[in-house]
C-alpha cells in the first residue's frame, strides 16, 4: 500500500556520490534521524541498493531514482517497475534533469507506479514545466531549475518557492511541493518550509557535506524544528 506523507518531510538524495557501505551508514543515520525527530523521510537511491537499504532500516521511504515501464518477461537490462516494488521500493523519481523523460514517458510510468500502488515524485525544470506534470497528477513534484541544482545557492529568490506552489496548487491541491535545490544546511531547510514548501530535500548538500551524518541530523532536525513552529503558528 502507498505510504501515507506527513508533511513537513524530509528527502536525502544519494545520487551516484555513494555506495556500498557508505550509502547503507547514511540510510541508517537517516532512519535514526526519522524515528528520533519523527519526520517521514523520502531515502532515494539507485536500484541497486534498494534492498539493502530496506533490509537495513525501519522508517525511510525508499524511492528508486528511475524505472521503465515493461513487464516481467522480455527487457535485458531495464528497470522492472515489480522488480523495485519487490526489493522495497515504496517509490518512484521522475524526469530529473539528470534522467529528463518526456511527457508521454513520464505518463507511462505514472500509470505503472500506479498500477503498483507506488508514489510518485516528479521533477520540473521550469514553471511551465510543472503545471504540465502537474496534469498528470504524480503525489509530489519537486520544481527546481537545473542550473542551481548542486550548486550550494539554495532556490533563489524565495519567491519562486511560492510562485511554484501557486501553480501546482491551482492546478491539484493533493500534489505536495518539496524545495531541494542547493540545500546545504539546516537553516535553509528550515526557511524554505517556513516559506510553504511542504517539505524540503538535499543530495550534494549532504553529500559533500564535511561530515554527511552529521549533516542529515542537522537537516531533518530542522524539518522538526519548522514543523513544530508552523504548529504553533496554527495554533
Amino acid at each position: 500500500m502507498k505510504p501515507q506523507i506527513r508533511v513537513p518531510y524530509f528527502e536525502v538524495g544519494t545520487k551516484n556520490y555513494v555506495y556500498g557501505d557508505t550509502l547503507l551508514e547514511y540510510a541508517i543515520a537517516a532512519d535514526k534521524a526519522a524515528e528520533k525527530y519523527d519526520i517521514d523521510v523520502l531515502f532515494i537511491c539507485p536500484a541497486v541498493e534498494i534492498r539493502r537499504v530496506c533490509e537495513n532500516t525501519k522508517k525511510l521511504i525508499v524511492l528508486a531514482p528511475y524505472m521503465d515501464t515493461l513487464r516481467p518477461g522480455r527487457g535485458m537490462a531495464d528497470v522492472l517497475p515489480e522488480g523495485l516494488k519487490a526489493a522495497g521500493a515504496q517509490g518512484v523519481v521522475i524526469n530529473h534533469c539528470e534522467k529528463p523523460m518526456s511527457l508521454p514517458q513520464m505518463k507511462a510510468t505514472i500509470d505503472r507506479a500506479r498500477e503498483l500502488d507506488m508514489l510518485v515524485f516528479a521533477c520540473a525544470d521550469t514553471l511551465d514545466e510543472a503545471k504540465a506534470i502537474a496534469q498528470l497528477h504524480p503525489d509530489i513534484i519537486n520544481p527546481e531549475p537545473s542550473e542551481i541544482i548542486g550548486g550550494g545557492n539554495g532556490v533563489s529568490p524565495m519567491a519562486y518557492v511560492k510562485d511554484s506552489i501557486k501553480v501546482i496548487k491551482q492546478i491539484d491541491p493533493n500534489i505536495m511541493v518539496e524545495q531541494a535545490a542547493g540545500i546545504t544546511n539546516g537553516q535553509q531547510v528550515y526557511d524554505f518550509i517556513m516559506a510553504g514548501s511542504e517539505a524540503a530535500g538535499a543530495a550534494s548538500g549532504i553529500m559533500n557535506a564535511a561530515d554527511p551524518v552529521a549533516m542529515i541530523d542537522e537537516m531533518i532536525a530542522a524539518t522538526r524544528r519548522a514543523a513544530d513552529d508552523l504548529k504553533k503558528m496554527e495554533g
